[in-house]
């Protein structure tokens, strides 16, 4: 398995509510490029639907479809963002910065592109470190 697939699929699997920890960049960026491209794929197949199905029933459907995926995806979305704030010893709490316009946006991307903090922070290990080469490894150990 690709990284790509891993990072999301390890994301929802083993931390879908796991606020705590840290998050290399590669797993953000990953996991919110597959969500973007399951998102975009959705919505193709969705708007498929409006040929073959009458008009409302088919955006009714496409919208349901759409709406279910978002509501699903809020919180790993929540906890991975937390994380990678955490593995630049930051609180996750900064992320209500995305409230302020423009600005906090532009903060926030640049938390997300920074590299974290070498060695043990006070949210948790390095990820980078030899021991967590695999991001599955440890977490299933957790369980």
């Amino acid at each position: 398995m690709n990284p790509f697939q891993q990072y999301f699929i390890d994301t929802l699997k083993y931390r879908y509510a796991d606020f705590e920890g840290r998050a290399r960049r590669s797993e953000y960026w990953y996991f919110n490029l597959f969500y973007v491209i399951s998102y975009i794929l959705l919505s193709i197949v969705g708007s498929l639907g409006l040929g073959i199905l009458p008009t409302r029933i088919s955006t009714i459907l496409s919208m349901g479809i759409l709406g279910i995926f978002i509501l699903g995806m809020i919180i790993p979305n929540l906890t991975v963002a937390v994380r990678r704030l955490h593995d630049t010893d930051k609180s996750g709490w900064l992320l209500l910065l995305g409230i302020v316009p423009f600005i906090g946006g532009i903060i926030l991307l640049v938390f997300f592109c920074i590299e974290g903090d070498r060695g043990p922070n006070q949210y948790g290990p390095d990820p980078k470190s030899t021991e967590f080469n695999n991001p599955s490894e440890h977490l299933i150990e957790r369980f």
